[in-house]
């Protein structure tokens, strides 16, 4: 009796397990035997099936073999349209940005021109990485998001883009800022005044210019102190003109009192140094 059983339960798993490896056959087969056709209007017909069933490897792998059948046909601009779709929705964004552009480009009169433009600079946008990372994709985004701006200056979609490049903008700030500190930290001061100093003219709206001109002070005070004897004098100098300079543009900084003990620090150098010159020439002068 359970010899039987165990029988007639393998035998129903085989069965069940048949069934479904004939279902996945089936829904395989299917897409094969449309892909393997040779028949351009049964294979439009099922990667637009495939597309707005949201399957979109499946639709961008159709039209992939037939879109060149369709050209000079209506439904070319269709099949350009959805390959780009595609792969957005696929997330490749640089495959995606290229045949947006290429979709505006060769299709200048289409309702959907402007739409391609805008996600194809959109795209660069989506592949922008952190701050700490390259920032290639995120000038490229500023520049196509501009450009968007510039060939359709009343576009409903340029607030959007405003705001995208804003956003970008600070990521580069971001990036411009802790290059400046990173330098500072590894003692290289004089790339750090330099690197923070740039950061000031390419960025000057930033919302902290007192913390950057902050650590350019440090730095310039530091590089001073690090300087060969004969060119502290100059080193420190600046550092009290830095100093100054900031006292009168940030007098409500939190780095106010921070400042002012460098700048009087600086000035505190500058008259050992005087005074060190002086007992050197005196004793010159004496021998």
């Amino acid at each position: 009796m359970k010899k039987a059983y165990l029988c007639t339960l393998m035998k129903n798993r085989f069965l069940i397990l048949a069934i479904l490896v004939s279902l996945l056959a089936a829904c395989r087969s299917e897409f094969e035997q449309v892909r393997l056709s040779n028949d351009p209007e049964r294979i439009q017909k099922k990667a637009v099936e495939y597309y707005q069933d949201g399957e979109y490897q499946k639709a961008l792998s159709l039209i992939e073999i037939i879109i060149n059948s369709f050209r000079g046909r209506s439904e070319f601009e269709d099949l350009n349209y959805m390959m780009a779709d595609s792969y957005y929705h696929l997330r490749d964004y640089e495959m995606a940005s290229q045949y947006f552009k290429n979709f505006a480009n060769g299709f200048l009169n289409s309702s959907r021109r402007e739409e391609a433009d805008f996600l194809s600079a959109y795209c660069y946008y989506l592949l922008s990485p952190s701050w700490r990372l390259d920032q290639d994709n995120t000038i490229k985004a500023i520049n196509s998001l501009q450009t968007f701006i510039n060939a359709y200056p009343n576009s409903e979609r340029n607030t959007q883009c405003n705001t995208l490049m804003d956003e970008l903008r600070l990521k580069l700030e971001e990036k411009a800022f802790q290059q400046g500190i990173l330098y500072y930290n590894l003692r290289q001061y004089q790339a750090a005044i330099y690197s923070l100093d740039n950061m000031l003219k390419d960025f000057p709206d930033t919302k902290r210019p007192d913390e950057v001109r902050y650590y350019i002070i440090k730095s310039a005070f530091e590089y001073a102190a690090n300087s060969v004897y004969d060119k502290r004098k100059e080193r420190y100098e600046e550092a009290v003109e830095r100093g100054e300079e900031f006292l009168k543009k940030h007098r409500n900084s939190d780095y106010l009192r921070e400042v002012r003990d460098i700048v009087a620090e600086s000035k505190t150098k500058l008259k050992l140094l005087e005074n060190e010159r002086y007992q050197i020439q005196s004793s010159r002068n004496g021998s």
